[in-house]
């Protein structure tokens, strides 16, 4: 009999934004490879994710960092910034700047999540007391002793305390000892002084508004745009959270002596308040304690304030070259004439400095000992005040402080302070002035290497060691160096304590990167140790998945359906990722799902997990797929990744979902201008390896229609409905069959019978009607339109990119050949989709319906919207949709002859958005509009013909009398 295997243990310590981040990897990674873990989180906080950094809920506390770059996901920039759409934000944009609380809350929520969908694989506790020893233990184990008393074994420690506390050795001993000294100022209760109470006795606010009582305990907080319910009182505690030191940018203000008591003014010095450093820290507080009557002074060695954002992010740039020069006066050469290119191209230096990022590590450890140094001593403060900025917002609300002269900000040092009668100090500076002031804040930033008990442990046995030039503690990539310099013990870290080996490290960007790493490095020995795989499910076509039988069983049971077009795909592929974390496929298939087809999938989060897991566990179809769905989903390269699909489907015909997602059928918009003979032949080579199934049959029906060989069609269609009358593929082809060869009285009666019947269960059931209404618009009987649209078609019935798809396209062609009377509903419509789909889609298809029903409803400034998200997407939307946008808009300013010219030329690149000709045939009928008005008969006249010569159609007949002349 086997011993039952423990689960290895991991304790992480501290749980911050760094511990906060491990866990999520470690979680996600360890239910990814099916690796049973225990994983134990220590921290005295509340609330896990917050730390001291986003405990703040004062609303004037914003990230030092966009949106866009917060993600907890290295592989998934947008996390973040969905989070926020989806909890009370929905316009938020990725360069937008959100409060450190909102920040906190996510972390909370990211990493909650986490915990939940790892269940049963990883046991996780959460022990509310502080780590105080750590030592060695049998079995190359560690133990951690607890301030509670308690000891805790883990096979693994992480230590992610963050930035190590400020000394204060600075200050001077007379200041060090004042009760007037504030040495750790986002420590709970720190600023009750400062904040606490004003002239006339009464506790003030933030913003210097009386307050009656400090709020009460809560777990509300604060939104960027302002104040939410519950949350802590304004008094400091659980504020705020330390930020990268350094002396920050701008110019030094007035100082000088300040008599005792008020001067003639009233002023009374003992309010005012003295913030040693002028880095974030300081920004923060000079923020928090600003209010009438108190002055605040900001010192620092540079008197250097961080300097901001741009409010409008000027264009990214590539790192220059030069920059692995042999030392450091040639690497800052290179570095001052990269950021002069950027402010001869741009205007603005922020984008070559932020081009440095990836390779600041690299160029750190180029740099020997001494020129380490050196460039701390000439050039920390100035790199510090440039790399680490503020807000826009937070960069506004400073000026106006400082133009109001509440804050001063003043160069040079602390060398005495003397108590007075009042309680106040009188401070005397490096340059001789002095200040008088009732409170001294230390804001200098982290000390140079952590000073907990703990962490004193580990230096005083020797387990671990100062980092280069003191900073931090010495790590390779990421495991710590004992006294010998030797990775002995199995102690990590990552974040600030790594500052002497990577410099660049405080920021979320980075840790996640450390956390992503290092969850993957503790798990990879034991992946590596699991038995031996089973031999491999196949799916319905015989070819091999890496998962399990059951995550198997519900994959097939998604693709089925989806070959079908029937509804409960995104369910089945939802519940094989959930039976089986680590399976590529299956995330795949959800991004594809949700990108092509509008299913309710977090399409980046479902890519990223596709990737990850394509990385650990897939053959090499599967890896394939993956980038297939990447490249689709991205749009890159030229083609929109369609070479990459063609590529695969010709080393793996039988790869049933990358055949459907190739070809332009009800369920995808296929490969955008694919030659109708090269699709063609590319069913047909791929059907001998479907063994006679259906579904070629259904695909190649489609194709035969859109050759105009419809005889051919019917009979194939026919075909694979006799051995699938489900086959909403085959229906589809048919109903084509039915409209393109004119046959609108059969085909209304066929599809409304099949749609009643096997169709019941279609997921594109919507588009099926839609089918069914082209006939009755086609046969010229306007009130049985209107019923459909009503019954099967209106907003509540349907919703989503179909609704805008058949919903909004079906009005607009309704309301140009006069068979709507009165306004159409579109707006209706449009309230039924995301505006996220409608103004920024993710496929020129959709973003060509989008354009159609914006202009249904009337709506200009939407569509310039549009166009102005379609000049920055994929090749298609580019050269298709934006074109499109101008055509339309000049269409609603009345400008006919520009409206018409826009759309007749677009008429032979229009096959490139994918869909069928007869989706794409709203652009034909909105030209015909457009020459009509133009006074342009003769060309519409042509037109009319021509579509007549395809089919007859007595709408087309009537519009066509009516034209004059």
């Amino acid at each position: 009999m086997n011993p039952v295997r423990e689960r290895h243990t991991v304790a992480i310590v501290g749980v911050g934004a760094a511990g906060a981040l491990t866990a999520v990897q470690l979680c996600e990674t360890a239910v990814r490879r099916r690796v049973p873990l225990a994983l134990v989180l220590i921290d005295p906080a509340p609330e896990a994710g917050r730390g001291i950094a986003y405990a703040t809920i004062d609303p004037r506390h914003r990230l030092n960092v966009p949106a866009a770059g917060m993600s907890c996901y290295p592989d998934d920039p947008g996390h973040f910034t969905r989070w926020l759409c989806r909890h009370g934000e929905p316009t938020v944009r990725g360069d937008d700047f959100a409060t450190r609380y909102r920040y906190g809350a996510y972390l909370a929520d990211t990493l909650a999540r986490a915990i939940v969908r790892a269940h049963g694989t990883v046991a996780v506790r959460r022990l509310r007391t502080r780590a105080e020893a750590c030592r060695p233990a049998p079995a190359g184990r560690l133990e951690l002793r607890l301030a509670d008393g308690s000891g805790l074994l883990a096979d693994s420690v992480v230590l992610a305390t963050g930035p190590a506390a400020t000394t204060g050795g600075w200050a001077p001993p007379r200041l060090r000892t004042s009760a007037r000294f504030i040495g750790s100022p986002w420590a709970p209760g720190a600023l009750d002084g400062p904040l606490g109470r004003s002239l006339d006795g009464r506790l003030d606010g933030p913003v210097g508004e009386p307050l009656d009582a400090p709020a009460g305990p809560g777990a509300g907080g604060y939104g960027p745009a302002g104040r939410g319910s519950g949350g802590n009182g304004p008094v400091g505690r659980g504020a705020g959270g330390p930020r990268a030191g350094g002396h920050g940018a701008g110019g030094p203000g007035a100082g000088g002596h300040r008599q005792v008591g008020r001067d003639a003014g009233g002023h009374w010095a003992g309010d005012d308040v003295l913030l040693v450093g002028t880095g974030l820290t300081a920004v923060d507080l000079a923020l928090t304690l600003d209010r009438p009557g108190r002055t605040v002074h900001a010192l620092s060695r540079k008197g250097l304030l961080p300097q901001p954002h741009a409010l409008v992010p000027a264009p990214a740039m590539a790192a220059p070259e030069g920059l692995d020069a042999p030392t450091l006066s040639a690497m800052r050469r290179a570095v001052y004439r990269h950021i002069g290119r950027a402010v001869r191209a741009h205007g603005d230096w922020r984008p070559a400095l932020d081009s440095l990022r990836p390779h600041t590590a690299r160029l750190w450890h180029s740099l020997t000992p001494e020129e380490r140094a050196v460039f701390l001593c000439e050039a920390g403060a100035l790199w510090n005040t440039h790399r680490h900025r503020t807000a826009p917002a937070t960069a506004e609300s400073l000026d106006r402080v400082r133009t109001a002269r509440r804050l001063r900000v003043h160069t040079g040092t602390v060398t005495d302070a003397v108590p007075r009668s009042d309680d106040s100090l009188l401070l005397t500076l490096s340059d001789g002035s002095r200040i008088g002031a009732g409170w001294v804040i230390d804001c200098t930033g982290p000390g140079p290497r952590p000073q907990d008990p703990l962490w004193r442990s580990l230096f005083d046995t020797g387990a671990a060691v100062p980092g280069p030039l003191g900073l931090g503690v010495a790590t390779r990539d990421g495991r710590l160096l004992d006294a010998q310099g030797r990775t002995g013990l199995a102690l990590f870290t990552l974040g600030a304590p790594r500052r002497g080996e990577l410099w660049e490290t405080t920021a979320v960007p980075e840790i996640r990167v450390q956390a992503a790493e290092l969850a993957e490095g503790l798990l990879a020995p034991m992946a590596s140790s699991r038995r031996p795989a089973r031999r491999r499910p196949l799916d319905a076509h015989g070819l091999p998945l890496s998962t399990h039988a059951e995550a198997a069983a519900a994959h097939r049971t998604g693709l089925e359906r989806v070959l079908k077009v029937r509804a409960g795909a995104e369910d089945a592929f939802a519940r094989a990722v959930a039976l089986d974390p680590g399976f590529a496929l299956g995330h795949a298939a959800l991004a594809l799902l949700g990108h092509e087809c509008g299913a309710d999938v977090d399409v980046p989060r479902a890519l990223a997990d596709a990737r990850r897991c394509a990385r650990e566990r897939a053959d090499e179809r599967e890896r394939s797929f993956v980038e297939v769905v990447t490249r689709r989903v991205r749009g890159e390269g030229s083609d929109g990744g369609a070479d990459a699909l063609l590529g695969h489907l010709a080393a793996y015909p039988a790869d049933a979902l990358a055949l459907a997602a190739a070809v332009p059928t009800i369920a995808f918009s296929g490969v955008g201008g694919l030659d109708p003979a090269y699709a063609l032949d590319l069913v047909e080579r791929a059907a001998p390896a479907y063994g006679g199934h259906w579904f070629p049959d259904s695909l190649l029906a489609f194709l035969r229609q859109d050759q105009g060989r419809h005889d051919e069609a019917a009979e194939l269609a026919g075909r694979a409905l006799a051995a699938e009358p489900a086959s909403g593929h085959a229906a589809h082809a048919l109903a084509h069959v039915h409209y393109e060869s004119g046959d609108h009285v059969r085909g209304r009666d066929w599809l409304d019978a099949w749609v009643s019947g096997h169709g019941r269960g279609a997921v594109h059931r919507a588009h099926f009607s839609w089918h069914v209404a082209l006939h009755e618009l086609a046969l010229d009987d306007p009130a049985a339109v209107r019923r459909r649209w009503f019954a099967q078609l209106a907003p509540g019935r349907v919703s989503g990119v179909r609704a805008l798809v058949d919903s909004g396209s079906l009005l607009w062609r309704a309301r140009l050949s006069d068979s709507w009377r009165g306004p159409v509903p579109a707006a209706d419509v449009l309230d039924s989709v995301a505006r996220e789909i409608v103004e920024r889609p993710a496929t020129a298809f959709t973003a060509l319906h989008a354009a159609v029903a914006l202009t249904a409803a009337g709506d200009l400034a939407a569509l310039r919207r549009l166009r102005d998200h379609a000049a920055g997407a994929d090749p298609v939307q580019r050269e298709v949709v934006v074109p499109l946008c101008e055509a339309l808009a000049a269409l609603l300013e009345e400008r006919f002859q520009d409206a018409a010219r826009g759309l007749d030329a677009l008429l032979p690149v229009l096959g490139r958005v994918g869909g069928s000709a007869a989706q794409r045939e709203v652009v034909e009928e909105t030209l015909l509009y457009a020459l009509v008005a133009a006074g342009r008969c003769e060309a519409a006249r042509r037109l009319l013909d021509t579509r007549l010569d395809r089919g007859h159609a007595p709408r087309d007949r009537r519009l066509l009398a009516a034209l004059p002349g």
